[in-house]
């Protein structure tokens, strides 16, 4: 896939600005209207299959706007219907997505996209892949927004009509890198998924995951931030979090949680906190009781989550009786939470691993 670097992202702009490029270039602006009802009602992604447009323009817009700024090159799918994909961007590095089933807070279950926002990770978690490679640069806005393109599905609804429609009800900003790091474009991206004249996924089904930026956590909150935000906590103590999560040191604890029970207050979501479960580590019960605290403090949701094995790293997934037993703790402390599901460690399903296996060995499959 080669570069485009004389073309224009199209997803970030808005039918305005596309009016105005069109009409610097002698075509009528109302074709605009026409291109995003292409693009976003109809979700056809190549100008050359756009209907009722002229040749000219389609060539036109072909030549002009990057539709397609990463490549899907690879997938793998597992027994629980988890599936990988990863995609060439156009200066050859790799990013992955992750599309899973889980089941919702209404009990229905849900088709949930697991996006990433940059190449590589400067956080250093121990545990993960994505740090492995080190960090090498953000994800443009529409390199983000082009990670859900390849997922769309044709649906025949009750009248007899046919829709096109995503096959995922909800975005999850929890795959490589970390997002807050790239917050520019992470909300330029989400902005384009919630915008309802263009992909218009509500608020509620988008959720921005963190390591623990703070200071970025502050800023969201001032700005009315409108998305779910899940904590990677991983750790209960700083002791503990420091072993396995360097940004730790940085935003310890004592700095996290209050930024965190700030977002909670001025915008009024419920915060989920996010811990993986790794034997010998964080799985004791005093790091249960710990946890129980905070979550009632933050009066958060916690996601329970097993360890996926990654390769070279020496860490192991606690077993199934301990994390049962760890979850009982917090419901004997009246935390809500979900005891979640092994998902795709057969396909490298973690952040990083199956674009950290194509860097290191590009003819993989």
């Amino acid at each position: 896939m080669s570069e485009s670097p004389s073309k224009l992202p199209f997803y970030t702009l808005s039918q305005d600005a596309l009016a105005s490029e069109l009409s610097a270039a002698d075509f009528e602006k109302f074709r605009a209207k026409q291109i995003f009802d292409c693009e976003y009602a109809k979700k056809i992604f190549a100008p050359q299959d756009f209907p009722a447009l002229p040749a000219k323009l389609k060539t036109f817009l072909d030549e002009k706007f990057d539709f397609r700024p990463s490549e899907l090159v690879g997938d793998r799918r597992a027994g629980d219907e988890t599936k990988k994909f990863l995609f060439r961007l156009r200066d050859g590095n790799f990013v992955e997505c992750v599309l899973l089933k889980a089941p919702s807070d209404d009990g229905q279950i849900r088709k949930t996209l697991c996006v990433s926002t940059q190449v590589g990770c400067a956080s250093g978690c121990k545990f993960c892949a994505s740090a492995m490679g080190g960090f090498i640069r953000n994800l443009t806005a529409d390199e983000i927004i082009s990670q859900a393109l390849p997922f769309v599905e044709q649906k025949v609804m009750p009248s007899g009509k046919r829709e096109s429609r995503f096959e995922f009800e909800n975005i999850v900003v929890m795959g490589m890198g970390e997002p807050l790091a790239n917050l520019d474009n992470l909300l330029a991206a989400l902005a384009v998924f919630n915008s309802p004249d263009k992909f218009a996924f509500g608020a509620r089904r988008i959720t921005v995951s963190t390591c623990g930026l703070a200071d970025k956590i502050g800023l969201l909150a001032d700005s009315g931030f409108p998305y779910r935000l899940a904590i990677s906590l991983h750790g209960a103590t700083n002791e503990v979090r420091s072993q396995i999560m360097p940004i730790n040191k940085k935003f310890p604890l004592e700095k996290l949680l209050p930024a965190a029970k700030k977002f909670a207050e001025v915008c009024g979501r419920m915060l989920t906190l996010e811990y993986i479960m790794i034997e010998n580590v964080n799985d004791t019960f005093a790091q249960a009781r710990e946890l129980a605290k905070i979550a009632r403090e933050l009066h958060a949701h916690v996601n329970l989550i097993p360890y996926n094995k990654v390769e070279s790293l020496p860490w192991r997934r606690s077993d199934s009786f301990r994390r049962a037993a760890f979850a009982n703790i917090l419901k004997e402390k009246g935390v809500s939470y979900t005891l979640r599901r092994e998902k795709g460690s057969e396909i490298d399903a973690a952040c990083g691993q199956l674009a950290l296996k194509r860097r290191q060995n590009p003819d993989a499959k």
